[in-house]
């Protein structure tokens, strides 16, 4: 099955200390290129999650967003800053023997007074982590492909009725090319009539020039190779793996034989039959680049 590269995928997973909140998305990158956005307590993951992505993904720039935080089964605890609360009991005895009436402190006190009391989360280890994100990372990957294959049949479609267009247009080539060695004939003997040489069809003359002018006009070999890349795109086209790249390279290929035939054309319906297929062709290298 064709897959795109862009897609977007979202999971959570939660052990009994930690819960784990994945995002990962993809878009368009001519090779596989992973960014892991990691809490830094927990940095020594990311070459796990790298490889697990690229063991999934073959091309496009793949961003995962990983937030950890406690579970709601997860303690915390207080932590109390005794030196900074002794300070401050200080402070208001010696402001009671300043103003000769005693001043006490309150609970508002202690608690207005920054870093007195403080709440600690309890610290999860890189194992503890693990076992929250790995899980979590695996299912936003998931739907991620999901999201990039289900883009991908979208895709499929469309190129391959794009392709049939242009075989459409390669069997219009091959049928006209001929009209345009009988219309140069006709043209060059009434070019000839009208300037007065009354030369004979069958004169040796005129049949080498036209002959030479047929040679130069021959695109046979062109649409052999035509139909030759277009079952080959089929081919890939039907295959179950990444074919981003040999597309890409037929799209290069038809482009270039289609080029030559123009090159060749000598004719007015030829040319716009070439430009039909030109801004066919182009509209497939734009799904094609999409494609992983």
């Amino acid at each position: 099955m064709m897959h795109s590269m862009t897609g977007f995928g979202r999971a959570e997973h939660a052990t009994s200390t930690l819960a784990a909140r994945v995002e990962a998305s993809s878009v368009n990158r001519k090779q596989g290129e992973i960014v892991v956005q990691l809490p830094r307590a927990y940095a020594e993951l990311e070459a796990e999650i790298r490889k697990m992505a690229l063991g999934k993904l073959s091309r496009g720039r793949v961003n995962i967003a990983i937030q950890i935080e406690q579970s709601d089964t997860a303690s915390d605890q207080i932590r109390i800053n005794t030196k900074r609360a002794r300070a401050l009991e200080a402070a208001f005895t010696e402001l009671s023997d300043a103003i000769d009436r005693p001043i006490q402190a309150t609970s508002a006190d202690f608690l207005r007074t920054p870093e007195i009391l403080h709440f600690d989360q309890e610290s999860a280890s890189v194992e503890e982590a693990r076992e929250a994100v790995i899980p979590a990372v695996n299912d936003a990957l998931d739907s991620m492909i999901a999201m990039r294959a289900s883009e991908g049949q979208h895709l499929h479609d469309d190129t391959e009725a794009r392709l049939s267009s242009l075989e459409h247009i390669a069997e219009q080539i091959s049928s006209h090319a001929p009209a345009v060695v009988t219309h140069y004939r006709e043209q060059l003997h009434r070019r000839l009539s009208e300037a007065g040489l009354e030369i004979d069809l069958n004169d040796e003359r005129l049949l080498k020039e036209i002959g030479l002018f047929a040679e130069r006009c021959d695109i046979s070999e062109e649409i052999t190779r035509l139909h030759s890349h277009f079952t080959k795109f089929r081919e890939y086209l039907g295959k179950d793996e990444p074919v981003g790249r040999p597309l890409d390279f037929l799209c290069q290929e038809l482009n270039r034989e289609f080029n030559t035939i123009g090159s060749k054309a000598h004719d007015a319906t030829l040319a716009q039959l070439i430009v039909n297929a030109k801004t066919e062709l182009e509209k497939v290298r734009e799904q094609v680049q999409n494609v992983e």
